[in-house]
């Protein structure tokens, strides 16, 4: 793992400049909590079920919402109904958040790091297709910043080893991919409602069941293996037969999140704005190269946006010295000791020290955009 350097920059504060992120909290999240926290319920309760019924509508979605704590808590979930035990081998990407792979860790499962497409920071379908063998058990994907990854490359192969996709859509609520939500397209979706995500749950998740058979299971690893249903309605037996977990989402929670839904289609339009308005402006600048992809299958979520450039650090402290925040956010994960890889990656190391994050976030408008692009066109 990289160590701190001196050109590491403290975060600022909003009163400071274009800060790196900002939560988005929705008009009617105050509303909803306090008349949350004067009901009857303020743990898992009515609005938990309100949360996902109203999030299974909103994007169209085929499979079953189970609410979890965190998105991470959501993905162990999704390993554990995928029957991944200790020794399985599990393909998942070099580069995302480690929340992605340290569940995988809790099992005992033997983690393949996959490289990057230089183009999009997302898993390479070329290098997936080298690495998948007959030992595999499942396909990880992130959808980085909220560019889709080649679904249809990565279908492909879990069509021909009869294999399941766990599908890490932390940064990628509302894209698309042909047309359709990428919760339709794998086996289990997760979903993050982290602090800075489009909606947040101040922390939570959401996992997409698409087996309706494993539903139940699901409902009962969340709450320590047992049937909660049952258990309210009396009629519980007071056993315990599968190992489970304290994952689920409280009253309070579900509450922002509905708010978050609810403006969910202004928040994506405007990030979407002040992405294209990136887009548009550093496309073609010196020095620049934008991680983006134009295949028209691909609709981004905007949560990121990621450019390329030589002498990183130079370019962080321009930005700064003129009150912008940017950043790396995700780190390539065979470098942290927990997970002992030893592999090569190629195509991560030529962008690893590049990668630079902007301000993307529902605190900013096109003007400050501008602001950001100008400073980087004067060159570094």
């Amino acid at each position: 793992m990289r160590k701190p350097s001196k050109n590491d920059l403290p975060l600022m504060s909003p009163e400071d400049g274009i800060v790196l992120f900002h939560p988005h909290v929705p008009t009617n999240a105050k509303k909803y909590v306090c008349d949350t926290l004067s009901s009857r319920w303020i743990g898992q309760g009515p609005k938990v079920d309100q949360f996902e019924k109203l999030f299974k509508d909103s994007f169209a979605l085929t499979g079953t919402p189970i609410s979890t704590g965190s998105g991470t808590d959501a993905l162990h979930l999704a390993y554990l109904l995928a029957s991944i035990q200790a020794g399985d081998e599990v393909v998942v990407p070099v580069f995302t958040c480690t929340a992605t792979n340290i569940p995988l860790l809790y099992i005992g499962a033997k983690i393949v790091f996959v490289d990057v497409d230089p183009k999009t920071l997302n898993i390479c379908p070329s290098d997936l297709r080298a690495k998948v063998t007959e030992r595999t058990k499942a396909i990880v994907i992130v959808h980085y910043g909220g560019l889709p990854c080649d679904m249809d490359e990565i279908r492909q192969i879990a069509i021909e080893f009869n294999i399941p996709i766990i599908d890490d859509s932390a940064h990628a609520l509302g894209a698309k991919y042909s047309g359709d939500h990428l919760g339709n397209l794998s086996e289990f979706t997760m979903y993050s409602f982290q602090a800075i995500k489009h909606v947040t749950t101040g922390d939570g998740g959401m996992l997409l069941v698409g087996d309706p058979t494993l539903v139940p299971k699901a409902k009962r690893l969340r709450w320590f293996g047992i049937n909660r249903e049952d258990k309210q309605r009396g009629i519980w037996e007071n056993d315990i037969t599968e190992v489970g977990y304290k994952y689920q989402m409280t009253d309070i929670a579900a509450a922002l999140g509905i708010a978050g839904l609810e403006e969910f289609p202004q928040t994506l339009q405007l990030r979407k704005r002040l992405y294209n308005c990136y887009l548009e402006e550093l496309s073609g600048a010196e020095g620049v190269n934008v991680v983006h992809d134009d295949d028209p299958r691909k609709e981004t979520a905007a949560w990121l946006f990621t450019i390329i450039v030589d002498r990183r650090a130079e370019l962080q402290i321009k930005l700064r010295s003129h009150g912008i925040e940017s950043g790396q956010t995700h780190y390539r994960n065979d470098r942290y000791s927990i997970f002992g890889d030893t592999g090569e990656y190629p195509q991560m190391d030529m962008i690893d020290e590049k990668y630079l994050i902007l301000p993307l976030h529902t605190k900013m408008s096109e003007e400050d955009v501008h602001r950001v692009c100008n400073v980087i066109k004067t060159g570094w």
